[in-house]
């Protein structure tokens, strides 16, 4: 017992001891930009906003690629702090959203939200609806779960890249080999883009994980050790000097994309788009606290930020469920509803459910935590399996004034 008790102890100075990655509130703060420009194109108030999901997604390249660099453990470990970290607020804002659904939605809309459950469940919405040829663009209105598309993608990113990182990174010259691997896979999901983006329907490109990989291997190629040498030979004077136009640039291409039509979208636009957030992102990693780092990383954004993944979940549901218009509030006034909505949902689930997990409460740690969300699963089978399924061709939803997913 004693030894056990020695080991224990070793183990936990140890764990203090190994240096923690500095948390970075301009990544923070750019996640918030990102899931606002998101929500006001829900909303129907900014055409370009949809580009902010390219924002998320090379932001998770590069953290998950760091944490993968400086992973001490094996691959099992990092699949299950993602699942940790990622499955138990998503689980419940599925239960939620289908008695929500099954409360107040029409019949349309819940038939389509029980014939996506089980995509979203195996995180794979994105090619079910691609399958399925529910245009993204203009058939999304009646999926509460079509906005799942891109959490579909990130979790194929995670199941696939940390295998890639672990071969290509062994031995010496690993985070070059990685770097390579990033940047090649990167041209080829361009080239899958621009082979596809020339369709009438773009959903296939807009949804497909091979067409929109290159968001997430730019951000993979900027967590790499060549990367990083070449941004830390930059003084803060010179990012502030490149961080400027680019943070500029970026809110301009999501105040005037014209939607999915823009001119070039498809055919290198969004590549365009996703290799500056990677540039601007590396620049405010190596130099946080320059002049758009600081304005990225004050309280408001970084602490929309904090909260963007829950509110990223919550928010499309929301906006479907909501009468619009609500009180006699439409427009912007209806917006501003849907949002503080979907803001308490989100601080809701960050404070119950995400907080809880992450920083292991009693209920959540060890096999209770396990035993937690399994739990869970099993009432969102139970649920799904009880709602009794609505026939066919009952219920429409008027979404003309609303932005797709």
């Amino acid at each position: 017992m004693d030894r056990r008790r020695a080991f224990r102890q070793a183990r936990l100075r140890l764990m203090v001891t190994v240096p923690r990655r500095p948390h970075i509130g301009a990544l923070d703060g750019l996640r918030g930009l990102a899931v606002a420009a998101v929500l006001l194109f829900h909303a129907g108030h900014l055409r370009g906003g949809f580009l902010g999901v390219d924002l998320f997604f090379v932001l998770s390249g590069l953290l998950i690629t760091g944490l993968l660099l400086n992973e001490r453990g094996g691959l099992m470990d990092f699949w299950a702090r993602r699942a940790r970290r990622l499955l138990p607020a998503l689980t419940v804002m599925v239960i939620g959203t289908l008695l929500l659904a099954w409360a107040f939605a029409g019949p349309a809309m819940l038939r389509a939200a029980l014939q996506d459950t089980p995509w979203v469940v195996v995180q794979s919405a994105n090619w079910h609806f691609i399958a399925d040829r529910i245009g993204y663009w203009n058939a999304s209105g009646t999926r509460l779960f079509a906005h799942l598309w891109s959490i579909g993608v990130e979790w194929q990113f995670y199941l696939a890249w940390p295998v890639v990182v672990a071969v290509a990174g062994r031995g010496p010259g690993g985070q070059r080999r990685i770097a390579l691997v990033a940047g090649a896979g990167a041209l080829v999901s361009l080239f899958l883009m621009i082979r596809l983006g020339s369709a009438v329907d773009t959903t296939r490109a807009y949804e497909g994980t091979d067409t929109r990989a290159f968001a997430l291997l730019l951000g993979a190629a900027a967590a790499t050790a060549p990367v990083r040498g070449v941004v830390a030979r930059l003084s803060r004077r010179t990012v502030d000097m490149i961080c400027v136009p680019l943070l500029c640039g970026l809110l301009a291409a999501w105040a005037l994309t014209g939607g999915e039509r823009a001119p070039g979208l498809f055919q290198g636009g969004m590549f365009a788009h996703s290799l500056a957030c990677a540039v601007l992102i590396a620049l405010l990693a190596h130099a946080p606290d320059g002049l758009v780092g600081r304005a990225v990383g004050s309280v408001m954004p970084r602490r929309l930020g904090e909260v963007s993944y829950s509110l990223y979940l919550w928010h499309w549901p929301v906006y479907l469920l909501l009468p619009r218009p609500l009180g006699g509030l439409d427009g912007w006034g209806w917006t501003m509803a849907a949002i503080g909505v979907s803001l308490a949902a989100a601080v809701v689930s960050k404070a119950v459910v995400e907080d809880p997990v992450r920083l292991r409460a009693r209920w959540a740690a060890g096999r209770r935590g396990w035993a937690a969300l399994a739990a869970a699963a099993l009432v969102t089978a139970g649920l799904w399996a009880a709602i009794p399924r609505p026939e066919p061709g009952a219920g429409t939803v008027d979404v003309s004034r609303l932005g797709l997913p």
